[in-house]
């Protein structure tokens, strides 16, 4: 996993804003898939960073609770209005335990990624079945890998070019690992960051699950529900822990 100096105070300070050119979906359309998967009982998010899902699933009155293992990201939920008020626990999400029993457990926006072995991805959903009540979901929201667009040979993949960020993921097929190198324009002039990442596959994260005891219910291709092709470039999955 991450240590937090990949999401420290300046990386927080710009996450919200990073985070919303990046994605897809508006976050009422997010934020109604989870309430409907979280019923009437608790919701749990993996990385629950600077609270842009779960501060908003909580108005829809959801009782949310987070894990986080960056102190500049929870410093900036609680600055905001509800923030203080959100149970977080910091630590590792492929280990760390938050008390009680959820009826969702959810991780979204890539972050299984950030988990860089296959071990601490299969600790992860081994950690979601653990919290999670008999019934209960588990939800990924992670890219599809982009083999097909990488040419035979090459390690380098462009995923953004705009005139304030410029993204270049580096990638090594025989690991499973890659880098995302960052180039942005910040009002003091350009920026670099690189993170590194472990990608994984649909039918790996089928596996994990099942290791975990979890079973696949649900594929979507975006938060409205369409459906999963052979062309997507990212899926929202869903494993549920059996009913006693």
């Amino acid at each position: 996993m991450h240590d937090d100096g990949y999401f420290d105070e300046a990386v927080a300070t710009q996450y919200d804003r990073d985070t919303a050119a990046a994605e897809h979906d508006p976050i009422p359309s997010i934020v109604a898939l989870l309430a409907e998967l979280a019923g009437q009982g608790q919701a749990l998010e993996f990385a629950i960073g600077t609270g842009r899902i779960a501060l908003p699933l909580a108005a829809r009155g959801v009782s949310v609770a987070g894990i986080e293992l960056s102190r500049p990201m929870i410093e900036r939920l609680r600055a905001k209005p509800g923030g203080e008020t959100l149970p977080v626990r910091v630590g590792d999400m492929a280990k760390t335990r938050m008390p009680g029993e959820f009826t969702l457990v959810y991780l979204v926006f890539n972050t299984i990624n950030n988990l860089v072995t296959q071990d601490a991805q299969i600790a992860c959903f081994e950690n979601a079945a653990a919290h999670l009540a008999p019934g209960g979901a588990f939800l990924v929201e992670v890219g599809v890998p982009p083999l097909q667009r990488l040419p035979l040979g090459e390690t380098l993949l462009a995923f953004e070019r705009s005139e304030r960020h410029w993204g270049v993921d580096e990638i090594d097929v025989v690991s499973q690992r890659f880098t995302s190198h960052h180039l942005r324009l910040r009002d003091a002039g350009f920026e670099r960051q690189s993170i590194p990442f472990r990608y994984v596959w649909p039918s790996e994260l089928d596996l994990m699950a099942r290791i975990a005891g979890l079973k696949l219910v649900e594929r979507w291709s975006g938060w409205m529900k369409q459906p999963f092709t052979n062309t997507s470039t990212r899926h929202i999955s869903v494993w549920r822990k059996p009913a006693m």
